[in-house]
């Protein structure tokens, strides 16, 4: 996909974008829940970018959103939120808010969100965000997300947006059984392997979905900042 100089921005039709950024990015590599893929296609991702980046919103790869933050690439968000699982009647801990894009993407897939973000300004911003664009199941936190949520906790599905050394322990406290949990995991900042653990009773069971580089994963729980 050919990026856009931002004199175009005006006659982008971001629609079309959509259509094929789910088409060349997602289907093309292997992400088949079609749910998802609408999900993919109807959250307006130009939204949840700096205006300055705009033009770049459907490239494929990570974005600055300021704060030292990024959204990820698109494909990224399919895929980890593909991994979830979701069927629509789930509670979902979303850790490490951003832009709020990956909340927005669940708020269309699950009955309720909790999005946590460690950085008060763009907890606000997305807060703001979310609201104005209507994806009104979603509640913006903020706080450790290491520590999880567990006044509003159990949940039935976790996503983890950054990376951390091992799985903080309030998650699995927090986990409904049968839950998921997909979170990126690796003793180096810079790559991690990306997990699936599902609980049974007292177990998880651990599925690995791939190796991926995301922000660390920073709390008590988490690397230090």
């Amino acid at each position: 996909m050919s990026k856009l100089s931002p004199s175009d921005q005006g006659t982008v039709d971001y629609a079309a974008w959509r259509e094929l950024m789910v088409q060349n990015q997602l289907e093309s590599r292997g992400i088949l829940d079609p749910e998802v893929l609408e999900a993919m296609r109807r959250v307006p991702r130009e939204q949840f970018v700096p205006v300055e980046e705009r033009d770049a919103a459907y490239e494929d790869r990570p974005l600055p959103i300021g704060f030292g933050q990024t959204i990820s690439q698109p494909f990224t968000v399919a895929y980890t939120i593909e991994a979830l699982q979701l069927r629509g009647v789930e509670r979902v801990l979303d850790v490490g808010t951003g832009s709020g894009y990956a909340a927005a993407v669940l708020s269309l897939l699950a009955k309720e969100v909790h999005s946590v973000e460690r950085i008060p300004e763009l907890a606000e911003q997305a807060r703001t965000r979310l609201k104005t664009l209507g994806y009104n199941n979603v509640e913006v936190h903020v706080g450790d997300g290491t520590l999880g949520l567990p006044e509003r906790a159990p949940f039935d599905a976790i996503l983890v947006s950054a990376g951390a050394a091992q799985l903080p322990t309030p998650y699995f406290e927090q986990l409904s059984d049968q839950g998921r949990i997909v979170i990126p995991v690796g003793e180096v900042e810079s790559s991690q392997d990306l997990l699936r653990f599902t609980r049974h009773g007292d177990e998880l069971r651990e599925a690995n979905l791939g190796l991926f580089a995301f922000v660390p994963l920073i709390g008590e729980y988490g690397w230090r900042g």
